[in-house]
């Protein structure tokens, strides 16, 4: 099967559209044939060696929706042809393997594209909205990079809790795009003082839920925009990795929650499931819309990390896979 791989760290020409052996299903996973695979700015981290843990040689890709191609033993609850999406690494290839338990069928009402949009951006926001921060109807939420396969899910789902949105981005036209989606304020980070504009929004009241996934470069106005017993989610550092912050936020009982759906001991029994009960009828419904700015072919994946780079998409860049 052709997947593209990484061997040496490096730009873009590290990665290579090759044939590698097609996977076998071990037990409790199913293999899945590939019809769509999601993009993630983590994905540039891996290719250029600054992501965490990542060894070489490997395959890229993170998210995919696909058809069941076998099932390995013990696997209960999917059947050959069913179609699904997940998380899975190594998604940028024309078959992957993954366990069962990571996958869920697809909702007749979309398309693979945009199922594929689905599970790293959209479960990282519902862990960080519906897990971590238990919003609420009323609250004030904060989205940093609101224009981001995240934060452009976690401005649907805070809306559809009944709370109150506010998003950052560096571009007035990725603002201008999330007020299509119901932002109630809008605050570019390059130009503004965001925690004066969340005061002044809120009545001095700040915001209850912060989601933070820019880091240094914003940390101190997200910080100064938190109201008393407010709520800071953090799961991203785009913008720096250190942070420092005065413990004077003691003063107004802000709480600080660091989180990795890849880790944390609560995804698995809490947010996968409410995703799979709560938010995949909101899906089927239409009321919730997975955001898809650009559909590319898969061999066009180097295009697709340079848009990463540039950071002008909005939402999702998704590759289609040919068999």
């Amino acid at each position: 099967m052709k997947a593209w791989q990484v061997k040496e760290f490096g730009g873009l020409d590290a990665m290579s559209y090759t044939d590698v052996p097609k996977p076998e299903p071990a037990p409790g996973e199913v293999r899945v044939r590939v019809r769509a695979s999601g993009m993630n700015f983590a994905e540039t981290r891996m290719r250029s060696g600054t992501y965490s843990g990542q060894e070489i040689p490997f395959l890229l890709g993170m998210e995919m929706a696909g058809v069941v191609d076998a099932l390995g033993a013990d696997v209960t609850g999917l059947a050959v042809g069913d179609e699904v999406f997940g998380r899975a690494r190594g998604a940028h290839a024309q078959f992957v393997c993954v366990e069962a338990t990571h996958l869920f069928k697809k909702p007749r009402a979309l398309s693979f594209e945009q199922a594929a949009a689905i599970p790293v951006g959209w479960l990282t926001a519902w862990h960080a909205l519906r897990t971590v921060a238990a919003g609420k109807p009323g609250d004030r939420v904060l989205i940093e990079a609101v224009a981001s396969s995240v934060g452009s899910a976690a401005l649907q789902i805070a809306k559809h809790q009944g709370c109150w949105v506010a998003g950052t981005a560096s571009r007035d036209d990725k603002l201008a795009r999330a007020a299509e989606y119901g932002l109630d304020a809008a605050y570019n980070y390059k130009r503004e003082n965001i925690a004066e504009r969340m005061l002044a929004d809120t009545d001095g009241h700040g915001a209850d839920i912060g989601l933070m996934t820019i880091g240094e470069e914003t940390a101190t106005m997200l910080f100064d925009a938190m109201a008393m017993c407010g709520r800071i989610v953090m799961y991203g550092s785009t913008g720096g990795r250190q942070v420092c912050f005065s413990l004077n936020i003691g003063t107004r009982n802000i709480e600080l929650h660091s989180m990795s759906i890849s880790t944390s001991p609560r995804f698995m029994p809490e947010t996968m499931r409410t995703f799979a009960d709560e938010a995949l009828p909101l899906f089927e419904s239409g009321v919730l819309r997975p955001v898809l700015d650009v559909v590319l072919p898969i061999e066009e994946l180097k295009r697709a990390h340079e848009m990463i780079d540039e950071r002008t998409h909005f939402g999702k860049i998704v590759l289609t896979v040919d068999q």
